[in-house]
């Protein structure tokens, strides 16, 4: 606006300075020179003097518009320079956020790829957990099938034994009303059962008395967290034991699984009778073999990092009735 108003000034005066220069210099002279009629010279003087201060006020106001310019482009000229400033201090913020976010991005992947990788240890346990539940599921339904068995043998025997009670009372009957020798008996042998009683008693009874099937320090309690993730517990207790060290039979029982599971190792799991089970877990070597009678206290493996674990422990666990039940409620109390 302050440079339209500069060039229409400036045309202005252009046409007054043309107008007095046409009109040549002293103006007023002439006029004084050329007028006839006092009153009509009068008035010309009036007008020029109009005239003048127009002029003047026009030039005032051309050099007033001047200095407006003036300042106008200093001010744009500050601005300008601020704005470079800013614009510099914008580009500092820019490339900082540029970075933040990158950074921030880099954590984020780090993160995605932990959680990944949390979730295939969690998947690979869960397959470990679920491969050892198939075991023992098999172990316990066959366990289960020889108890039924058994007990079917023995009601079988104790049915013959009646029945040859029997026969021997109608023979002797017959043999005395026949006057007749006596004919030799044998009797049957004994039965055997599979509940532990032969073990060195009930499993049951032991709550509380067992001993540790090794000596060591507990890393992992029964139902702690198992890992960096909340979602799998321990189902049994890890106790931290020098590799080699003899593992110990907790109970009297039979081997029925010695050889090497997937996330559990060198594995080794007795029958202690009436749906009791003990497993020892990620051993460096195995003593007994499946279908092995032992004996309270006796080795049945040395301990190891078997299984993928990074240190030399023992996995212990006891099933009861097909479900995990805490160790520490077996076992005695350790310092």
């Amino acid at each position: 606006k302050l440079q339209s108003a500069r060039i229409e000034q400036q045309r202005l005066i252009a046409i007054q300075a043309r107008s007095a220069y046409q009109n040549g210099r002293e103006e007023y002279l002439k006029l004084l020179l050329n007028q006839q009629n006092p009153e009509k010279f009068a008035r010309t003087l009036t007008y020029y003097d109009y005239l003048s201060q127009a002029r003047l006020s026009q030039l005032r106001s051309f050099n007033e518009t001047l200095r407006q310019l003036a300042n106008v482009e200093n001010d744009i000229a500050l601005q300008q320079a601020q704005l470079l400033a800013q614009q510099g201090s914008l580009d500092s913020q820019r490339q900082e956020l540029e970075k933040v976010r990158e950074e921030r991005q880099q954590v984020l992947a780090k993160l995605d790829t932990d959680v990944k990788a949390r979730d295939q240890k969690l998947q690979a346990r869960e397959q470990e957990q679920a491969d050892l539940s198939r075991v023992l599921k098999t172990i316990e339904e066959t366990l289960a099938r020889q108890a039924r068995e058994a007990e079917e043998a023995r009601q079988r025997a104790l049915l013959a034994q009646q029945e040859a009670e029997k026969q021997r009372q109608r023979e002797a009957l017959a043999a005395r009303e026949n006057d007749a020798p006596k004919k030799p008996q044998t009797t049957p042998g004994p039965l055997v059962s599979s509940d532990g009683a032969a073990f060195g008693g009930a499993f049951s009874a032991a709550r509380g008395k067992l001993p540790w099937p090794v000596n060591g320090r507990l890393l992992a309690r029964f139902g702690e967290t198992r890992g960096d993730d909340s979602r799998a517990k321990w189902d049994g207790v890890m106790i931290s034991a020098s590799a080699g060290s003899q593992v110990h039979a907790v109970h009297g029982g039979r081997v029925v699984f010695a050889d090497w599971l997937r996330g559990a190792g060198l594995l080794v799991i007795l029958d202690h009778g009436n749906g009791y089970l003990s497993l020892y877990g990620h051993n460096q070597t195995l003593l007994k073999d499946a279908g092995d009678i032992v004996k309270a206290g006796e080795a049945i493996s040395t301990v190891g990092n078997s299984g993928g674990q990074n240190t030399s422990a023992l996995y212990f666990a006891i099933r009861q009735q097909g479900r995990p039940s805490d160790p520490a409620q077996w076992c005695r109390s350790q310092g």
